[in-house]
Protein backbone atom coordinates (compact mmCIF):
# COMPACT_ATOMS: atom_id res chain seq x y z
CA UNK A 1 0.00 0.00 0.00
CA UNK A 2 2.90 2.20 1.03
CA UNK A 3 4.83 1.81 -2.15
CA UNK A 4 1.12 2.82 -4.38
CA UNK A 5 0.74 5.71 -3.00
CA UNK A 6 4.71 6.95 -2.62
CA UNK A 7 4.45 5.67 -6.28
CA UNK A 8 1.79 8.34 -7.24
CA UNK A 9 3.53 11.00 -5.58
CA UNK A 10 5.87 10.61 -8.16
CA UNK A 11 3.97 10.45 -11.00
CA UNK A 12 2.30 13.48 -9.69
CA UNK A 13 5.68 15.31 -9.27
CA UNK A 14 6.40 14.01 -12.81
CA UNK A 15 3.55 15.39 -14.26
CA UNK A 16 3.28 18.56 -12.40
CA UNK A 17 6.20 19.83 -10.94
CA UNK A 18 9.22 18.43 -13.40
CA UNK A 19 7.98 19.43 -16.76
CA UNK A 20 9.15 21.36 -19.55
CA UNK A 21 7.80 25.09 -18.67
CA UNK A 22 8.34 24.46 -14.67
CA UNK A 23 11.90 23.87 -15.47
CA UNK A 24 12.20 27.03 -17.68
CA UNK A 25 10.33 29.00 -15.35
CA UNK A 26 12.60 27.73 -12.43
CA UNK A 27 15.42 29.41 -14.60
CA UNK A 28 13.78 32.54 -15.14
CA UNK A 29 13.11 32.76 -11.71
CA UNK A 30 16.70 31.98 -11.06
CA UNK A 31 17.75 34.83 -13.50
CA UNK A 32 15.75 37.32 -11.84
CA UNK A 33 16.47 36.88 -8.35
CA UNK A 34 20.28 36.24 -7.98
CA UNK A 35 20.92 39.19 -10.02
CA UNK A 36 18.42 40.45 -7.95
CA UNK A 37 19.92 40.19 -4.68
CA UNK A 38 23.33 41.26 -5.72
CA UNK A 39 21.90 44.20 -6.86
CA UNK A 40 20.28 45.17 -3.98
CA UNK A 41 23.03 44.57 -1.86
CA UNK A 42 25.50 46.29 -3.83
CA UNK A 43 23.43 49.17 -4.16
CA UNK A 44 22.72 49.32 -0.62
CA UNK A 45 25.93 49.29 0.16
CA UNK A 46 27.28 51.82 -1.93
CA UNK A 47 24.44 53.83 -0.95
CA UNK A 48 25.54 53.95 3.12
CA UNK A 49 28.85 55.32 1.44
CA UNK A 50 27.12 57.75 -0.56
CA UNK A 51 25.43 58.89 2.38
CA UNK A 52 28.39 58.99 4.21
CA UNK A 53 29.80 61.39 1.75
CA UNK A 54 27.16 63.96 1.68
CA UNK A 55 27.35 63.99 5.69
CA UNK A 56 30.57 65.04 4.98
CA UNK A 57 30.05 67.05 2.21
CA UNK A 58 26.06 67.15 0.51
CA UNK A 59 27.55 68.83 -2.48
CA UNK A 60 29.10 65.76 -3.72
CA UNK A 61 25.91 64.07 -4.44
CA UNK A 62 26.30 64.44 -7.89
CA UNK A 63 29.56 62.46 -8.37
CA UNK A 64 28.88 59.54 -6.22
CA UNK A 65 25.37 59.22 -7.56
CA UNK A 66 26.48 57.31 -11.11
CA UNK A 67 28.47 54.82 -8.43
CA UNK A 68 25.46 53.80 -6.67
CA UNK A 69 23.27 53.68 -9.79
CA UNK A 70 26.05 50.96 -12.00
CA UNK A 71 25.43 47.85 -9.25
CA UNK A 72 21.72 48.12 -10.06
CA UNK A 73 21.84 46.96 -14.31
CA UNK A 74 22.59 43.22 -12.93
CA UNK A 75 19.03 43.00 -11.40
CA UNK A 76 17.79 44.80 -14.35
CA UNK A 77 19.76 42.47 -17.25
CA UNK A 78 18.52 39.17 -14.99
CA UNK A 79 14.71 40.41 -15.40
CA UNK A 80 15.05 41.03 -18.80
CA UNK A 81 16.35 37.44 -19.39
CA UNK A 82 13.72 36.46 -17.05
CA UNK A 83 10.78 38.16 -19.13
CA UNK A 84 12.28 36.54 -22.02
CA UNK A 85 12.43 33.39 -21.32
CA UNK A 86 8.77 33.34 -19.86
CA UNK A 87 7.52 34.24 -22.72
CA UNK A 88 9.05 32.02 -25.37
CA UNK A 89 7.84 29.12 -23.18
CA UNK A 90 4.46 29.63 -23.10
CA UNK A 91 3.97 31.40 -20.01
CA UNK A 92 3.23 34.87 -20.99
CA UNK A 93 2.48 33.88 -24.65
CA UNK A 94 4.71 32.12 -27.20
CA UNK A 95 4.51 28.07 -27.85
CA UNK A 96 5.26 25.94 -24.44
CA UNK A 97 8.12 23.90 -24.35
CA UNK A 98 7.44 20.69 -25.85
CA UNK A 99 9.80 18.38 -23.04
CA UNK A 100 12.02 18.34 -20.45
CA UNK A 101 14.84 18.44 -22.50
CA UNK A 102 13.74 22.17 -24.34
CA UNK A 103 13.01 23.43 -20.36
CA UNK A 104 16.68 21.72 -18.91
CA UNK A 105 17.59 24.14 -21.90
CA UNK A 106 16.28 27.24 -21.39
CA UNK A 107 17.09 26.57 -17.69
CA UNK A 108 20.70 26.41 -18.30
CA UNK A 109 20.30 29.34 -20.62
CA UNK A 110 19.57 31.55 -17.66
CA UNK A 111 22.52 30.34 -15.63
CA UNK A 112 24.88 32.55 -16.93
CA UNK A 113 23.25 35.99 -16.18
CA UNK A 114 21.80 34.32 -12.57
CA UNK A 115 25.19 33.17 -11.26
CA UNK A 116 27.65 36.18 -12.74
CA UNK A 117 24.70 38.75 -12.45
CA UNK A 118 24.95 37.93 -8.23
CA UNK A 119 28.58 37.96 -8.19
CA UNK A 120 29.52 40.75 -10.55
CA UNK A 121 26.83 42.99 -8.74
CA UNK A 122 28.39 42.39 -4.91
CA UNK A 123 31.79 43.04 -6.95
CA UNK A 124 30.59 46.14 -8.13
CA UNK A 125 28.88 47.42 -5.30
CA UNK A 126 32.97 46.99 -3.60
CA UNK A 127 34.43 49.19 -6.30
CA UNK A 128 31.84 51.89 -5.81
CA UNK A 129 32.07 52.00 -2.24
CA UNK A 130 35.61 52.58 -2.56
CA UNK A 131 35.24 54.72 -5.39
CA UNK A 132 32.71 56.92 -3.19
CA UNK A 133 35.42 56.77 -0.66
CA UNK A 134 38.16 57.74 -3.06
CA UNK A 135 35.24 60.91 -3.93
CA UNK A 136 35.55 62.18 -0.55
CA UNK A 137 39.08 62.94 -0.97
CA UNK A 138 39.99 63.83 -4.37
CA UNK A 139 36.53 64.67 -5.98
CA UNK A 140 38.13 65.46 -9.24
CA UNK A 141 38.56 61.59 -9.55
CA UNK A 142 35.32 60.18 -10.14
CA UNK A 143 35.34 60.02 -13.98
CA UNK A 144 37.78 57.35 -13.08
CA UNK A 145 36.24 55.74 -10.15
CA UNK A 146 33.44 55.46 -12.79
CA UNK A 147 35.48 53.98 -15.14
CA UNK A 148 37.13 51.49 -12.68
CA UNK A 149 33.26 50.19 -12.31
CA UNK A 150 32.02 49.76 -15.08
CA UNK A 151 35.05 47.33 -15.72
CA UNK A 152 33.07 45.38 -13.72
CA UNK A 153 30.01 45.56 -15.88
CA UNK A 154 31.44 44.53 -18.84
CA UNK A 155 31.43 40.63 -16.99
CA UNK A 156 27.96 40.95 -16.42
CA UNK A 157 27.30 42.41 -20.33
CA UNK A 158 28.90 39.42 -21.06
CA UNK A 159 26.55 36.69 -19.21
CA UNK A 160 23.74 38.97 -20.59
CA UNK A 161 25.03 37.93 -24.25
CA UNK A 162 25.45 34.36 -23.65
CA UNK A 163 22.01 34.04 -22.30
CA UNK A 164 20.53 36.08 -24.90
CA UNK A 165 22.32 33.98 -27.37
CA UNK A 166 21.11 30.70 -25.61
CA UNK A 167 17.73 32.12 -25.38
CA UNK A 168 17.29 33.37 -28.75
CA UNK A 169 18.88 30.68 -30.95
CA UNK A 170 18.20 26.79 -29.21
CA UNK A 171 19.12 24.36 -31.07
CA UNK A 172 15.52 22.63 -31.28
CA UNK A 173 13.90 25.55 -33.19
CA UNK A 174 11.72 27.44 -30.68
Amino acid sequence: MESTISMTLWDLLGKFLLNGQVLAVIGAALAAILPGFGSAKAVGSVGEALDGLMSEDPDKFGKGFLLEALPATQGLYGVIVAFIVITKVGVLGGTPVANIEQGLYYFFACMPIAFVGYYSAIRQGRVASAGVATIAKRPDASGKCVIATAMVELYALFALIVSFVFVFFPPFGA
